[in-house]
């Protein structure tokens, strides 16, 4: 892992460019990075603007010999072979990865939580990329935001905020303190009671002195490393349920890894299927009409078949961004399957971070064991 330690607010553009391409240089030089070494992507206060320069410079320089050279970064705009749903794709995981979860009857039980997500209090640190998307999807599917906090400040509003409102203030401002439609909140927002805590800023954020003051039942660490490990056993032994960085902030990275397949591929998802794939849909629509209209008789006339809303809009085919959030809730639901079953079969209760470990070093044994390398 590599990175800038810099503050971006402290540049200029112009600044910013030449110090990505001058790390992209030396990176590439040392033999760090390349589509089948390792793949770049955003991380905190980096976006598709210097993921489109990290591509360009590393496909102008050491890769410009090599067809596959834009799979050296993911992240990118769709200009640069970027994919559609990439910029949301975090957010979206970490409401998989809640979904997974706040459904299933035996967990809520075992938290004292009715499933589902209506009417769900949650409470957000950090509002940038992966915070507002989440933020946006937990509304939308009946949660109710309660306290958000940034850097410079927090807000509270037990009757809940809405995300586009916040967004559209946030912008407008370059902060989301002031926001008229919430009053400010004082002291720690990671102890404000709620049902979802989700901290989605930086690592080491609950801690063994404040886990103790958490109270919220579901912790859902949409940031990498939020928990210290004394806070993680504190949080088991009070009953609440972590689910770990490990697997409810990888809807990012699982996008990544489409993306990168897309640059290898170099064709679009959908392309070579779209049209036949709804061409085929029509003609089934055509067939049963058909086959009523020989059943009941033409006397009556023609038996028209009205395809409903949902199936209309899949009728057209499915888009680059329906195939990718499809794959990534379905790489989601069955990777929350996996762990749970193997929390069940060590009886880890809620101690899901040990059990998705166990589920990643299974794999790998499997795969050495299976090879013939293990000694």
């Amino acid at each position: 892992m590599a990175g800038v330690r810099i503050d971006p607010r402290k540049y200029s553009e112009h600044e910013l460019e030449k110090i990505t391409r001058h790390f992209t240089v030396e990176m590439s030089k040392k033999g760090f990075i390349g589509p089948g070494i390792d793949v770049l992507a955003p991380d905190v206060s980096t976006g598709e603007r210097e993921m489109s320069w990290i591509a360009d410079t590393y496909t102008h320089t050491l890769g410009y010999r090599d067809i596959n050279a834009q799979a050296c970064v993911t992240g990118k705009p769709i200009s640069q072979g970027g994919i559609l749903g990439r910029h949301s794709a975090t957010g979206r995981g970490v409401l998989h990865g809640i979904e997974n979860y706040i459904t299933n009857t035996d967990y809520m039980d075992r938290i004292g939580l009715s499933p589902g997500f209506l009417g769900k209090t949650f409470v957000l640190q950090g509002f940038g990329k992966v915070g507002l998307h989440t933020m946006k999807y937990l509304h939308e599917y009946g949660a109710r935001c309660i306290c958000v906090g940034e850097t410079d400040g927090a807000i509270y509003n037990p009757r809940g905020i809405d995300p586009q409102e916040l967004q559209d203030y946030e912008q407008g401002r370059g902060t989301i303190v002031g926001f008229p439609k919430a009053e400010p909140c004082d002291g720690s927002i990671l102890e404000v009671p709620c049902d979802i805590l989700i901290p989605a800023a930086i690592e080491k954020q609950l801690t063994r002195e404040n886990a103790p003051r958490v109270q919220a039942k579901i912790i859902a660490e949409a940031a990498n490393g939020p928990t210290t490990p004394a806070a993680h056993e504190i949080f088991l032994q009070r009953n609440i349920l972590v689910i770990p960085d490990v697997y409810v902030n990888a809807g990012g990275v699982t996008v990544s890894f489409f993306e990168w397949l897309k640059n290898l591929n170099h064709v679009s998802y959908g392309r070579l299927s779209f049209k036949y794939e709804r061409e085929s849909s029509y003609y089934l629509l055509q067939s049963v009409q058909h086959s009523l209209e020989q059943w009941f008789g033409k006397a009556r006339g023609e038996i028209p078949i009205i395809p409903s809303p949902e199936f209309q809009a899949r009728v057209t085919g499915a888009s680059e961004k329906d195939i990718v959030y499809s794959g990534l809730a379905y790489t989601m639901e069955q990777s929350a399957k996996q762990i749970m079953t193997m929390a069940a079969r060590y009886n880890l209760g809620l101690d899901q971070r040990t059990a998705a470990y166990l589920c990643a070093l299974e794999k790998v044994f499997t795969v050495y064991n299976e090879a013939g390398f293990t000694y």
